[in-house]
């Protein structure tokens, strides 16, 4: 699973834009200012960075430079509403990977993410999977069938590569739900159930595959 280090101190947009970004798959950790931001970089290693330009305490160029001090590879991905050709000029000269302008699409940001990962190598081996009559592509995050195509979301995505890995072995729930939702409430665990339709649904122009649920334990993806 990516881990995002998300920098805002606007609370309300973090919020929106943390929760858009888990519904994608990915695993946030939302902090407020740049001290807090270098020591969650230092601790986490997070595989990518979303940093805020205006802020308390440190501003993001700030941040963005003594980030750059140790880690010259984690991307740094900017949003600030400051439109000025010499602020985007220094973002990049500080070591930025994307400058994303406020206001903006969780769907762009989204791209950008996955664009900036691709350049960085980031997931780049492994990328696509057969199962039956279907490829999977991670980078893409698409199931192909034929001339079908099924653009995935990129949890669901890497739900079903885990179990294209796992094929003929049952995968055990509470480690899905620890690896993709981080805990194990009645939510996630509602939310898992949606995933695998989902998923089914899918896979469902192969008949040869096949989903069980083994009660109690998990799921096992196999092929006839």
């Amino acid at each position: 699973m990516i881990n995002i280090l998300y920098v805002e101190d606007e609370e309300s947009l973090a919020m929106i834009v943390s929760d858009s970004l888990e519904d994608h798959g990915f695993e946030v950790r939302h902090v407020v200012n740049g001290q807090q931001a270098l020591i969650f970089h230092q601790k986490y290693k997070p595989d990518i960075v979303i940093l805020d330009v205006m802020m308390p305490l440190m501003d993001g160029f700030t941040v963005a430079k003594e980030i750059r001090k140790s880690d010259l590879h984690t991307p740094i991905i900017f949003l600030t509403a400051m439109t000025q050709t010499e602020d985007v000029v220094k973002g990049f000269k500080l070591g930025a990977n994307d400058y994303v302008r406020k206001p903006f699409k969780i769907e762009e940001l989204i791209v950008r993410i996955e664009a900036s990962l691709k350049k960085s190598g980031q997931g780049m081996s492994n990328t696509k999977f057969v199962i039956g009559n279907y490829t999977l592509d991670t980078l893409k995050n698409t199931l192909t069938i034929l001339d079908h195509m099924e653009k995935l979301s990129y949890r669901e995505s890497e739900l079903l590569k885990r179990l294209i890995e796992s094929k003929d072995k049952v995968l055990p729930r509470d480690e899905i739900i620890r690896t993709y939702w981080n805990n194990d409430t009645y939510f996630t665990g509602r939310s898992l159930d949606v995933f695998i339709s989902r998923i089914r649904k899918y896979l469902s122009l192969d008949e040869r595959i096949k989903i069980t649920n083994i009660r109690g334990v998990g799921y096992m993806l196999s092929v006839d």
